[in-house]
């Protein structure tokens, strides 16, 4: 993982990211909380979940934090990054809402069943594909039994997908993941019976349509998806 590259980019990350999504129609903001919306829609149907102790892997600036807080005004939160200068920007954006975390790229510095949620929001395309069922693996160990990892990516077979990853500067060293390669790798990392959900079928300009979504999520077109596993 390149620290450098995460580094170079994180006080001009929001905008960056928001021209280039522009074609979407929608922000940054619409993309981070339909993703927290998914975890909580998990997390409340599950029994016996209690507080949320929720782990962000590769959280950049902290950009879920208000939205997570939204759901879930009690919950605890660890941001973890390799980009220095990232946490650094989302401490002081923060403060006490969460912790922030620095990542050295191998081990995560927490114990076993630490956490009952584990999220990574389009991390991993950034990161060394060999590294990938390590990581994974990492996240299943701090994970507590019967809690839940959701590993959102980008979809390398949606054009307008494709489109906006190409122009854009933070994703130039980025390595697109088929889901079925991301689904494969979560078993190879220990988890059980790891689901694909496909997401973002429609822009803002359709956005009346948006409610057919949950009954497309098997539909390999959706601008993103997510692997979803229990430990």
């Amino acid at each position: 993982m390149d620290t450098a590259e995460f580094d170079k980019f994180a006080e001009e990350y929001h905008d960056l990211h928001a021209r280039n999504i522009s074609i979407s129609g929608e922000n940054p903001e619409y993309f981070t909380e339909y993703k927290v919306h998914d975890i909580f829609h998990l997390f409340w149907s599950s029994p016996s979940m209690g507080i949320p102790l929720i782990l962000d892997f590769g959280a950049g600036v902290g950009s879920s934090i208000p939205f997570i807080l939204r759901h879930a005004a009690a919950a605890n939160i660890t941001c973890v990054d390799v980009s220095l200068k990232s946490l650094e920007i989302g401490r002081f954006r923060f403060r006490e809402k969460a912790r922030f975390v620095l990542f050295d790229g191998a081990r995560l510095p927490f114990d076993d069943n630490s956490f009952n949620i584990v999220f990574a929001a389009c991390v991993f395309h950034h990161i060394d594909h060999r590294e990938h069922v390590g990581i994974l693996r990492e996240l299943h160990r701090v994970l507590m039994p019967g809690g839940f990892v959701l590993v959102y990516e980008h979809n390398p077979f949606n054009p307008i997908t494709r489109h906006v990853i190409g122009k854009c500067e933070f994703d130039e060293c980025a390595v697109l993941i088929p889901a079925l390669d991301m689904q494969n790798r979560f078993i190879s990392a220990g988890f059980h019976n790891p689901a694909v959900n496909y997401r973002v079928f429609f822009p803002a300009a359709l956005r009346v349509l948006r409610p057919l979504e949950k009954w497309l999520r098997w539909l390999p077109i959706g601008a993103q998806y997510y692997v979803t596993a229990c430990k």
